[in-house]
């Protein structure tokens, strides 16, 4: 895990449950960068979800983590990239399952409705889960990249 690059982006109501994240991923040695947002106040997930999805699109870090109240306003947002494939991940089994079955490359929190653990399990999962390929491949072939 320590040998990846990722990319984190939040709104306000994600801000604090990403810092546990940042924190948690440093202390494990992994490059992280912070796309906002860098406060509690409030403020449009679009502002720092394209950032992000836009450092992942150009190969400057291998996957993202974002986090917003639900998951879905920041996870919609990163989803409109060609390049990103964003899953909402709300328990560990299906943040392994995002990456082990449609290669997602961005793992979306809903920051209102899990715990600091519960994230720290759930973004360890998803940093330490790959790609199964195999007959997934096929299917990730008809979602065309750029």
């Amino acid at each position: 895990m320590n040998k990846l690059k990722i990319a984190l982006s939040s709104d306000h109501a994600g801000y604090e449950r990403k810092q546990v994240v940042l924190n948690f991923l440093k202390e494990q040695g992994v490059i992280c960068q912070d796309f906002g947002a860098f406060s509690a106040e409030s403020s449009d997930y679009p502002d720092w979800a394209h950032p992000m999805a836009e450092a992942i699109e150009n190969k400057e870090f291998d996957l993202g983590i974002s986090l917003c109240g639900s998951g879905n306003g920041i996870n919609m947002t990163a989803n409109k990239h060609q390049d990103i494939r964003s899953a909402i991940c709300w328990k560990p089994e299906i943040a392994a399952l995002a990456r082990l079955h449609n290669n997602a490359n961005v793992c979306a929190l809903p920051a209102r409705f899990v715990t600091d653990d519960e994230a720290i399990m759930i973004v360890k999962t998803f940093l330490s889960t790959d790609f199964e390929g195999g007959r997934h491949l096929r299917r990730i072939n008809k979602m065309p990249l750029s």
